[in-house]
């Protein structure tokens, strides 16, 4: 079986290919036909670009050629002799890459079947909206709280609506496009700003009572906005880093963790530390898609973009020129 693959090639180079994809199963494997793939991009323009710093995790991880892509809804076509707990037609989400078919050796208590009411396009979040599910829970946040999100990309969108889902007194969120604004706000954030973090002081201090942020999520993934995040804590607050730089090294502190003594957490993946062992990355998934079907998270409405997967050598061209009009982007297999 031929399998249609999105690959990077070389630098700035991404091409659809035939793979091959062996026909027989071994009996713990089944085969996906892919439906569809979201892009990650960040991670993705990142790693198109080549762009990072000697040393980085980027800089050992990205080697051409590379395939691009880790969320992923696909039909089951056909299963393994040992497998008892999938179905032929039963969809599932995954993590592969993106490509067209997939053979898969996924252990029963890793796999996320997607539930009756919820489409597709909803599912393919399952691995972003963990991901950020994983930060808010690590913020630890109390009743009364009030937050800022900088960035309203895929992930800050989506830390918008969990902050929601906990019941924030205030989601402060700030971008440089009105229509991701008027997004944000549309799910639940409760006042924005249209300019740099470096412009929002002022913003933040009028909507928290003088009191500054009891968090302030960053979830830009740019170098330059971590020093900027930490004068929008309150003192004993919170800066939860949650984009991650191809370059480390230029991201730098102020004099604000100390003097005002506030906490910075990094997160990255879906690892959670211990005390939340309950939580895995399966169990935070199947709750995503149980909000999603239950309409308490809303995801369909931040596609901006959907493609065929022939036109990937153009898509990703086009973005990495300019992706500021661009949330979702999807391919449709």
């Amino acid at each position: 079986m031929k399998s249609k693959t999105i690959i990077f090639t070389g630098l700035e180079q991404a091409e659809l290919v035939e793979v091959d994809l062996l026909d027989e199963l071994a009996p713990h494997e089944f085969t996906i036909q892919t439906r569809v793939t979201l892009m990650s991009m960040g991670t993705e323009l990142a790693c198109y670009r080549a762009d990072s710093e000697p040393g980085s995790h980027w800089h050992g991880w990205v080697k051409h050629p590379f395939f691009p892509g880790y969320s992923c809804v696909g039909e089951v076509i056909k299963v393994g002799s040992d497998i008892e707990w999938l179905r032929v037609g039963e969809r599932i989400f995954h993590t592969t890459s993106h490509r067209q078919y997939a053979n898969l050796p996924i252990p029963a208590d890793q796999i996320v079947k997607v539930p009756d009411g919820v489409s597709d396009e909803e599912a393919v979040w399952s691995k972003l909206a963990t991901i950020t599910q994983t930060a808010v829970r690590q913020v630890e946040h109390a009743m009364g709280d009030r937050a800022v999100v900088i960035g309203q990309g895929p992930i800050g969108q989506l830390v918008t609506q969990y902050l929601r889902l906990l019941g924030l007194r205030e989601i402060l969120v700030i971008d440089q496009m009105q229509t991701r604004l008027d997004l944000a706000l549309a799910h639940g954030a409760t006042a924005g700003f249209n300019g740099s973090a470096a412009e929002a002081k002022d913003f933040v201090l009028e909507h928290t009572d003088g009191q500054l942020a009891d968090a302030v999520y960053d979830a830009t993934g740019h170098f330059s906005v971590l020093p900027l995040a930490l004068p929008l804590a309150r003192r004993y607050g919170t800066v939860m880093l949650l984009g991650d730089s191809p370059h480390p090294s230029r991201q730098h502190l102020t004099p604000d963790l100390l003097t005002r003594q506030i906490r910075l957490i990094g997160t990255h993946n879906e690892s959670l530390p211990p005390a939340y062992a309950y939580w895995t990355p399966i169990r935070q998934q199947r709750l995503f898609l149980q909000y999603v079907q239950r309409q308490q998270m809303k995801v369909d409405d931040l596609i901006t973009h959907r493609f065929d997967p022939d036109q990937a050598s153009q898509v990703y061209a086009d973005l990495n020129r300019d992706r500021s009009d661009s949330i979702g982007v999807i391919f449709k297999w």
